[in-house]
């Protein structure tokens, strides 16, 4: 029988050898909110990240990278 915990984590989209849940920062889609550790299920969360302020800035980020990929899109398509 598998570890509970470990299947938790994996569950949850961690992989055990790099993610430590309870020192790393993730972005709530649902809630607009930044969490520290595995609060929220995976379905809800970006991340992990190695700051406060880095995961607060996430989906502006993402925001961002994907109105280039579109424009990028858009030149390569004509």
């Amino acid at each position: 029988m598998q570890n509970p915990t470990k299947e938790r984590r994996l569950a949850m989209g961690l992989y055990e050898d790099i993610d430590d849940p309870d020192s790393k920062y993730y972005f709530n889609l649902e809630t607009n909110t930044v969490e520290k550790g595995l609060v929220s299920d995976w379905t809800h969360r970006m991340g992990p990240y190695e700051s406060e302020e880095v995961a607060r800035a996430a989906l502006e980020k993402a925001r961002e990278r994907n109105e280039k990929w579109d424009d990028d899109d858009e030149k390569w398509n004509g």
